[in-house]
C-alpha cells in the first residue's frame, strides 16, 4: 500500500493573527448590520497594548470603530494588563478611508471587485466533508476554547495552537502519528499538570479513539512554558492564517485572504461559492473528493474560468461536471452574494475555527441543497 503522513495546524481565537482577523470581521459585521451595501476592506495590526485599523470603507453607516475593536478583543478574553494586551486600556488607532473610485466603478456595474483565482475543496474523510487533519486540529482548539470560556480551569489563557499528523494508506486515514498542542497559561501552573489536563480532558473529547494508538506521539507545550503569548508575544496581522482558514494545506488556496472584506471582494465570496460547489459535488456522490477553481477579472461579472478537479474519483466526466456547475450555480458576484445571503453580519464567527466545515445559519456555503440539481445536470 502507498503510505504517507499529512499534517495540518489550527490556531485559537486568541492567536495574534486571529485577533486581527476577528477585529476586521467585527468591523465588517458592524457596518453590514446598519448598511448591507457597505464596501469594506479593513486590515488590523495588533501588538503589545496597541491596535491599528487601516484600509478602505465606503458606507452610510456611522460606526465607532474603536469600540468595535475593544468589544471583539474583550470577548476573546484579553481583559488583563498582566498579559500585555487589554481590551479596555490598549491604544486603538483608526486609519480608514473611502474605497478608490476606480475600483468602485467596476463593482457598481456588478463586476468583481478585483481579479483573482479562488479554490474550494471537499472530500469524504469527515462528516463535514473536510480533510481529517485540519478538522481534528480545529476540534481540539474549539474544545480548549470552550473549556476556557466555561472557566473549567483558571490557568488557561487565550492564545493556543494545535497540529495533527495523520497517516494514510492508499488515500485513507488509518491513524494519528502525532498531536501537538501549545496553550498559553498563567505562570503558576506546572507543565505536567497542563499535559495531564490536555490528554485527559481535551483530546479524548474530540479525537476518535480508533485513530489513536501506542504509536501516537504527544507534544504538549513542547518548550515547557507558554506564559507570554497573544499580541504581547507576537505581532498579529489580518489574513496571515489563510491555510488555517481553509483546508490546512490539503486543498489549494487562491491569492487572497478573507477577513475584513465585504462580499463584493471575490477573494472571499467566490472562495465560499467554490467550497459550496465542491461540497455539493461530493455530497451528491459524484466524486469522493473535489477541488473547484474560479477565476475573475476586475469589473467583469462572469468568471473567466471554471475548473473541476476530482483527482480521478468522479463517477462522471469532469467536463460534464463543469457543465453542470455552470447550469446549477450562480457564479457572478451578484449571484453569489444573493444566493449565499452574504449581505448579513455573519462574518465575525468565521474568523476563528476555520471558514469551512462549520454549521449554523450564517454558513450558507456549507449547505448541500444542490445535490439533486447536480445529479440531474451531470447526467
Amino acid at each position: 500500500m502507498s503510505r504517507y503522513i499529512f499534517t495540518s495546524e489550527s490556531v485559537s481565537q486568541g492567536h495574534p493573527d486571529k485577533v486581527s482577523d476577528q477585529v476586521s470581521d467585527g468591523v465588517l459585521d458592524a457596518l453590514l448590520a446598519l448598511d448591507p451595501m457597505a464596501r469594506v476592506a479593513c486590515e488590523t495590526l495588533c501588538t503589545t497594548d496597541f491596535v491599528c485599523l487601516a484600509g478602505e470603507i465606503t458606507s452610510t453607516a456611522k460606526v465607532d470603530f474603536e469600540q468595535v475593536a475593544r468589544k471583539v478583543i474583550r470577548e476573546i478574553g484579553y481583559t488583563s494588563n498582566d498579559i500585555g494586551f487589554n481590551a479596555d486600556t490598549c491604544e486603538v488607532l483608526v486609519k480608514l478611508h473611502s474605497q478608490s473610485p476606480d475600483i468602485a466603478m467596476g463593482v457598481d456595474r456588478d463586476g468583481a471587485g478585483d481579479q483573482g483565482l479562488m479554490f474550494g475543496y471537499a472530500c469524504d474523510q469527515t462528516p463535514e466533508l473536510m480533510p481529517l487533519p485540519i478538522a481534528l486540529s480545529h476540534r481540539i482548539l474549539n474544545e480548549l476554547t470552550t473549556l476556557r470560556h466555561k472557566k473549567a480551569v483558571d490557568w488557561l489563557l487565550p492564545d493556543s495552537k494545535s497540529q495533527v499528523s495523520i497517516e494514510y494508506a492508499d488515500g485513507k486515514p488509518v491513524g494519528i502519528t502525532a498531536i501537538v498542542v501549545s496553550t498559553q497559561h498563567t505562570p503558576e501552573i506546572e507543565q505536567p499538570a497542563i499535559e495531564d489536563y490536555i490528554k485527559k480532558h481535551v483530546i479524548p473529547s474530540v479525537v476518535p479513539a480508533n485513530l489513536l494508538s501506542s504509536k501516537t506521539k504527544y507534544h504538549i507545550n513542547p518548550t515547557g512554558r507558554f506564559v507570554v503569548g497573544g499580541p504581547h508575544g507576537d505581532c498579529g496581522l489580518t489574513g496571515r492564517k489563510i491555510i488555517v482558514d481553509t483546508y490546512g494545506g490539503w486543498g489549494r488556496h487562491g491569492g487572497g485572504a478573507f477577513s475584513g472584506k465585504d462580499p463584493t471582494k471575490v477573494d472571499r465570496s467566490a472562495a465560499y461559492m467554490a467550497r459550496y460547489v465542491a461540497k455539493n459535488i461530493v455530497a451528491a456522490g459524484l466524486a469522493t473528493e473535489c477541488e473547484v477553481q474560479l477565476a475573475y477579472a476586475i469589473g467583469v461579472a462572469d468568471p473567466v474560468s471554471i475548473r473541476v478537479d476530482t483527482r480521478g474519483t468522479s463517477t462522471v466526466t469532469e467536463e460534464s461536471l463543469e457543465k453542470a456547475v455552470r447550469e446549477v450555480f450562480p457564479l457572478t458576484p451578484r449571484g453569489i452574494i444573493s444566493h449565499l445571503k452574504l449581505r448579513r453580519p455573519v462574518f465575525l464567527q468565521t474568523a476563528s475555527g476555520g471558514h469551512f466545515g462549520r454549521s449554523g445559519d450564517g454558513f450558507t456555503w456549507e449547505n448541500t441543497d444542490k445535490v439533486s440539481d447536480l445529479k440531474s445536470a451531470a447526467k
